[in-house]
Formats: structure tokens, sequence, C-alpha cells
């Protein structure tokens, strides 16, 4: 790292140590009102989010995958404060937020990276103005000027762009923007919603890789939300998979890439196009649409849609807990529960 990043990123210290986790959710609920009739009444409740837990370790990557609608950005949106939770603990570096530690200092030290580039960023601000002002509310020195060296470090001239308005951006440099107003804020941990999406591949790939280098020069840690399998591959050291607001599977890449322990992270993997033109898929790997957040089956949420399921599936809801072979991989499934009741419970079950 050169002198100029050092003086560029100032990160809130490391209170707990290496061995602490940065980030630790525990049992992390949202639920959003549908109101109707003539007075707005709430009449149910969307599950969004409901009893998230998961850890986040200091400098690795965590992905989380997952369908539309499981529950991945609204989780995201709690972690930062954007969402206020209605249940559940936010542990940042040992500390918890509301207690020993304020919203303003979780924003210092947690920063995020929206999908959409345009809509994020203000049109009547300059792109200096805009990298600068997360800067400049929290009182750090010299916002300007850590403005200017960080849009160079994110691959923008600052003499061409600092004072170009987003409009005048192309999506790619829009995203460099995004990335090098979260650094402003010196974070430890960026959150990154779907950040590469709506990028084409090349430029997809270039992001990606000033990413890695990133998280490599300024010790950053990372959250990273894809529905793409292979970038989550990519860039994670671990991989975290939501289904209607539950967290079913969390492992290592490898060994979630090796085996697909939840017959849901086996669709999700089933379902990514192969690039063997002899291996098609001829069907569907998941058949039927999620469930209704608004009434999620009882049990498992998944066992409307599992071919496996059985009548403890439908009754009692699974816990998240490692593999005989492997503790490191998570699952909550009753399949590999031995005491759970499941007919084929302990079984090499096919794919």
């Amino acid at each position: 790292m050169s002198a100029t990043d050092v003086e560029t990123y100032e990160p809130l210290p490391d209170t707990g140590g290496p061995a602490q986790p940065l980030l630790m959710v525990r049992n992390l609920r949202k639920y959003f009102p549908v109101r109707g009739g003539i007075l707005g009444r709430t009449q149910a409740m969307v599950q969004a989010v409901d009893g998230v837990s998961f850890e986040v370790k200091k400098g690795e990557t965590l992905g989380i995958v997952g369908e539309s609608g499981c529950g991945k950005s609204t989780t995201a949106k709690l972690l930062i404060g954007l969402t206020p939770k209605d249940e559940g603990e936010i542990i940042f570096d040992g500390i918890d937020l509301g207690e020993g530690l304020s919203l303003k200092q979780l924003r210092k030290g947690v920063q995020m990276v929206f999908q959409d580039s345009y809509a994020t960023l203000n049109p009547r601000m300059t792109i200096e103005a805009s990298v600068a002002f997360g800067a400049r509310v929290q009182g750090l020195d010299d916002p300007e000027g850590r403005a200017r060296r960080l849009m160079e470090r994110v691959g923008l001239d600052p003499n061409r762009f600092a004072h170009r308005y987003p409009h005048e951006l192309s999506g790619g440099q829009r995203q460099r923007v995004n990335i090098a107003r979260a650094l402003a804020m010196s974070p430890r941990l960026v959150v990154l919603d779907e950040a590469v999406s709506a990028l084409d591949k090349s430029v997809e790939a270039q992001v990606l890789n000033l990413l890695s280098d990133l998280r490599r020069e300024f010790g950053l840690t990372y959250i990273f939300i894809s529905h793409d399998l292979n970038v989550v591959r990519y860039i994670s050291d671990r991989i975290l998979v939501m289904y209607l607001g539950e967290v079913v599977e969390v492992a290592p890449v490898d060994s979630i890439w090796a085996e697909q322990a939840h017959p849901y992270t086996r669709s999700l993997f089933s379902a990514m196009p192969a690039m063997d033109p002899d291996h098609r898929t001829k069907e569907p790997p998941l058949s039927g649409d999620p469930p209704n957040p608004i009434n999620p089956p009882s049990g498992c949420r998944f066992h409307t849609r599992c071919r496996f399921a059985s009548e403890v599936c439908k009754t009692t809801p699974p816990r998240l807990a490692g593999l005989a072979r492997n503790a490191q991989h998570l699952v909550a499934c009753h399949l590999h529960d031995a005491a759970s009741g499941h007919p084929k419970a302990g079984q090499e079950v096919a794919a």
C-alpha cells in the first residue's frame, strides 16, 4: 500500500482482535405490514427476513445467493441501518448496535454499493462532490482531496471526471464512483448488493478485479450479494444460501461447490447454464413459484417444492447445523439430521 493510500484510508480501530468476527448477526427479523381498507389498517405481515443468523470473519468475503424475494437485499439494508430491524442483534467487532455502537459509528464502519449505479448518485452533484459528501458529513479531514485520491485509485482520472455529472458517465464508470464513495468513509465492511449485475461482462470482470485488489490493499471485508453463482464463486470465501427469509445453507465456497447439501441449493446450482452442449438442461430443476411470504408454509418452508419432503418437513422447522463429515458446512435440512425422524435421514440421496 502506498503512502497516499495510507493517508486516504483511516478505518475504525480493530477492537476485538483477529479472532473476533467483524460482524455477527443473531436472529434478525424484519416484517413489513400490508395495509388496506379505507383507514389503511394493517391486514397482514410480509415475513421478509425471519430469524437470520450468520457471522462474517475479518478479511473474508461472504457471498449471499437465493431467488428474488428471498430477503437478500432486505438483510443488507438491515445491516447498514437503512431499514430498522424488528428483532435480533447486529454486533460489529464485538459491539452491539444500539448499545455500545451508534448508527453514525456503524455507517463509518459499514458502507454499501447498490445495484443501480445511476439512482444512487445525486444528479445535481458532481462526481467529486458525491464522493466527498459522506466524508464531509462524518467530519473527516480534507474530503475533496480524499475524493480525488480515491477516484484515481478506482480508475477514474480526477482531472477528467471530478467535475462531471452522473449522466455523463457510463454504467461501469458510475459504479466505480459508488465504490470510491463507499471507501471515502474508510469502512471495514462493504456490502455489495448486485453491484456488478447491471454491467457488461468485460466491465464486470474489471470491477471484480478492482474489488479484489481493494480488499487486499485496504484490509476490507465484503458481503457480496448476487444471482450469478460463477461470480460469487470467483470472489467469495464462503457462500450463504437464503430461501423465503431464512438461511438454509452456509459453507466454504469449495465445499458447497463440491456438495450442495440442501435440495434448494442443488436446484440453484442445477439452474446454472451448462457450457457443454451435450449436457443441456432438459427439465427445470425447480418447479413452481416460492410460497407467499405473508403466509409461509409451516415446518420447512421449502417442503412445498421439495421432492424429498416427508411429514416431519411439514410440521417441524429444521435446525441449521454442521454436516457430520464437515462441521464448517452448515445446512438446515431434516435429510442431514439423524434425529429428525425423516425416513431418508443420513442416507445419500440423488441430486
